[in-house]
């Protein structure tokens, strides 16, 4: 896990529906379930009536910004709907690249992050892709399974379905990320056959997808779900192409600070009443991401 190296940035925050946020103050109007659970919220969130969601907006189409430059996507559908079931306001806040959103939670920018985080022990535990014991980790509120994909040129000219196929390659990956990681495990495998794998780390998918326009690297690794939106959406679907099947779904969660359980637990039931109630499921039949809809949100559910 990096730095943060953004501590100058001024935050870019964005106040979701107002249609869809209530402030906490008309909470005991929004009707006996809803006040509940926002009675439950710590007292710090109910008197600022907020809760300040630190993440990249560089992730289409989990999350990202629109035309007018709003936070758009899945997370913040979610953001704003659980923002309707607690009687307080998400606020997104845009940490920069994604290797600054958890530790900007960790600094205390904000309450939660919610940035298409895989849920995993390090992570959790707070250790460095080496084991070594770089914070005091997070935990999470699991809501959405996402494996991971290959998105490749169109044609898949190198021939590339799975992992063990970038040997020999060049493979684009975003800083601070699992796939990052996974790709640097692979560089030593891949070296140990003398087919040498050399990785290219970029900001954010817009860099990484240009790394494989350009030929400069033969695939891109990342979450499935935006290696097929990208696939598809980009240049109208006649640029790239996903390789292969998804590989190993694992969870993303809401991400919050060891010691905020409380505020970890009111979320956890905020995403499981969207779950009962259809919400959840509406939210991603909207954004075409139904494959990776789980049945019961849980708390610390990654396993890896």
């Amino acid at each position: 896990m990096t730095s943060l190296p953004g501590r100058g940035r001024t935050a870019v925050t964005a106040v979701l529906s107002s249609a869809l946020l209530l402030s906490a103050c008309s909470a005991a109007g929004t009707g006996k379930a809803e006040a509940d659970l926002h009675d439950q919220l710590p007292e710090a969130v109910k008197k600022a009536g907020v809760i300040r969601v630190g993440a990249s907006l560089t992730a289409a189409p989990v999350i990202f910004r629109s035309p007018e430059g709003q936070p758009d996507g899945l997370d913040p559908d979610l953001g704003a709907a659980m923002a309707k079931v607690l009687g307080v306001r998400f606020e997104f806040q845009d940490a920069g690249p994604f290797s600054n959103v958890l530790p900007g939670l960790l600094d205390k920018k904000y309450d939660v992050a919610m940035s298409g985080i895989t849920d995993n022990l390090n992570r959790r535990q707070g250790l460095d892709k080496n084991g070594k014991q770089v914070n005091d980790g997070v935990d999470f509120v699991d809501y959405y399974m996402a494996g991971i994909g290959i998105m490749v040129g169109k044609g898949n000219p190198a021939k590339i379905v799975k992992i063990d196929d970038l040997c020999g390659h060049a493979v684009a990956v975003k800083k601070g990320t699992t796939h990052n990681d996974l790709a640097l495990r692979q560089k030593a495998v891949c070296d140990g056959q003398s087919k040498p794998l050399k990785v290219e780390e970029t900001t954010d998918d817009a860099g990484a997808m240009e790394e494989l326009r350009s030929g400069r690297a033969d695939a891109y690794v990342t979450d499935y779900p935006k290696a097929l939106y990208n696939s598809q959406v980009a240049a109208g679907g006649k640029s790239f192409d996903i390789a292969g099947p998804q590989l190993q779904p694992k969870p993303y969660g809401i991400a919050l600070r060891k010691g905020d359980e409380q505020l970890r637990d009111v979320l956890a039931k905020a995403m499981r009443r969207l779950v009962a109630d259809g919400t959840y499921d509406q939210i991603l039949n909207s954004r075409k991401l139904t494959v990776g809809a789980i049945q019961s949100p849980v708390v610390n559910g990654g396993t890896s």
